[in-house]
């Protein structure tokens, strides 16, 4: 059951605070009541958005994409938002749908519908809530909510599309490090006695081999510290803004995937401007916006100096190109729709290219990474097999002596 943070006040007018499990922010606001306590704000605490809402995302983007889509098809025929809402909720399940009636109820009280999604972080985007208030901010929800289903939509094909290409890369290492630890733990140990006791002369090879198998059966306690250094680094990296800039920063100092970063980057930041353009919004207001948008801390600390220099009267085109994150194709683009008076036009056009490129990259990079990693646990099993056939074969070289 989820975790929620709440601020109430009682009847003597004593403001409290508090934490505790409720099925939705409804529930425990109607709970709350009947204690008698005037509820302030109710919210998703640390712990329940870091526990549930980043680790079981899959099923859940799903679901916000079909609640998405019966949302842009209801608001353009005049339904009520509330009602909208009500109905949307239909098409999901458990915390997804506790969360729409949720955004229903606050809505129904006065909130704005962006206030209410930005309430549950871990289902909805700053992306989702940046959009959301850009057509609240325009007197368009409708044609914010095609737009978001539009998006929805594309990141979940641009994201299948990448995990296809990395599903193979990723059996092969897994299945040539279980190949390497199964000889190291299981086979070499029936040949050490056998060789050990021979009495030959190891080859040098099958004494670097066995020393290794050695050391890992000895201490196979530390192979555990791995996978949960792994988990924690994760957890940190997901948990922590201080995380996630080191990671940020870390993608960006490898070779073969900063390219790869810098392209998904650039394809969001264009995404954001040109959608939130087209909505209405100035290009102030535009990359207030994509800055409040923006997951990545790298790719927003250059969206803020962005919007800085623009607010100073520089051109987007010239406030772009001079960083060093986005790629110098981006400005060019940004600088031809500025004089063609298409800036929007040309934002979208980017984005496209940009994804584009991410997706080819994404396939380059996997197309690589198979042959490498047959060729590096190849080579470890031949070197393994190899060191073993000259044992025995000085072992049987002996016997005939």
């Amino acid at each position: 059951m989820p975790t929620f943070a709440y601020q109430a006040v009682d009847n003597g007018g004593k403001r409290t605070r508090g934490v505790a499990n409720a099925a939705s922010p409804g529930a425990l606001t109607r709970t709350l009541e009947d204690r008698g306590l005037l509820v302030l704000d109710v919210a998703e605490s640390s712990a329940g958005a870091a526990g549930g809402g980043r680790w079981f995302k899959f099923g859940r983007r799903r679901e916000v994409l079909e609640v998405t889509r019966a949302l842009s098809a209801l608001l353009p025929v005049g339904m009520p938002l509330a009602r909208a809402l009500d109905a949307a909720s239909g098409v999901a399940v458990g915390e997804v749908k506790a969360a729409i009636q949720d955004v229903r109820e606050r809505v129904e009280r006065g909130d704005t519908m962006s206030a209410a999604l930005a309430n549950h972080p871990s289902l909805f985007s700053p992306l989702y809530v940046g959009l959301v208030r850009a057509g609240e901010r325009s007197g368009d929800l409708d044609a914010a909510f095609a737009r978001l289903a539009t998006q929805l939509e594309r990141d979940e094909l641009l994201r299948g599309r990448v995990t296809s290409a990395a599903i193979y890369p990723l059996i092969l290492a897994t299945a040539g490090t279980a190949a390497v630890l199964l000889l190291m733990f299981f086979v070499l140990p029936r040949f050490v006695t056998l060789l050990e006791g021979s009495g030959a002369k190891l080859p040098a090879s099958t004494s670097i081999m066995l020393g290794v198998s050695h050391v890992l059966r000895r201490f196979w306690p530390l192979l555990l510290v791995i996978p949960t250094a792994g988990a924690i680094a994760a957890a940190w990296v997901r948990t922590t803004a201080e995380g996630a800039r080191a990671w940020s920063l870390a993608l960006l100092t490898i070779p073969a995937v900063r390219t790869l970063r810098e392209y998904a980057l650039a394809a969001r930041f264009a995404r954001l401007v040109g959608v939130l353009l087209g909505g209405g919004a100035p290009l102030l207001t535009a990359l207030d916006d994509t800055v409040e948008s923006l997951a990545d801390p790298i790719a927003r600390d250059d969206a803020i100096r962005i919007r800085t220099a623009v607010r100073d009267g520089s051109s987007l085109r010239a406030a772009v190109a001079a960083g060093t994150l986005f790629p110098p194709l981006l400005a060019q683009l940004i600088g031809v729709g500025e004089d063609a008076g298409e800036l929007r036009t040309f934002l979208l056009k980017s984005a496209d290219i940009f994804e584009e490129r991410t997706e080819r990259a994404t396939q380059r990079l996997a197309t690589v990474a198979e042959p490498l990693m047959i060729v590096i646990f190849g080579a470890i099993v031949g070197f393994v097999a190899l060191s073993l056939l000259q044992a025995i074969y000085g072992i049987n070289a002996n016997s005939f002596k």
